[in-house]
């Protein structure tokens, strides 16, 4: 049986990058991850989480951007990359997700406990 990180880790190789608009945050908002995912990330404080869903936010979102950019969960890793998330500013892959892996990628989420990042 496959564990959750390798599951996480096929994943991540299978949604596409793409270049955003520097300085751009508009899918940075409230999500969910698995437990697995938010093991990965630092801690933040109850303050910290209260003051980004506050401000429709994410804990892990500073000055510069995304602090945990490299762990970001998959669901930020979604954004832009499927028509069901689309980004804001018209930004993309030159490929989109192949629908099947999202199909995947959501069957994980149904399957896992979810948790506020």
């Amino acid at each position: 049986m496959t564990s959750n990180s390798q599951k996480i880790k096929f994943f991540r190789t299978r949604i596409p990058s793409f270049e955003c608009i520097p300085g751009c945050h508009d899918c940075c908002g409230p999500v969910t991850t698995s437990t697995d995912e938010m093991a990965r990330l630092p801690r933040k404080s109850a303050a910290e989480h209260d003051l980004a869903l506050a401000d429709l936010s994410c804990p892990h979102l500073g000055k510069n951007g995304c602090e945990v950019y490299e762990e970001r969960p998959l669901i930020c890793r979604l954004f832009g990359t499927t028509p069901q998330l689309v980004c804001p500013n018209g930004r993309r892959p030159e490929v989109m997700i192949d629908p099947k892996v999202e199909e995947k990628i959501h069957q994980f989420f149904n399957s896992t406990r979810q948790v506020l990042v």
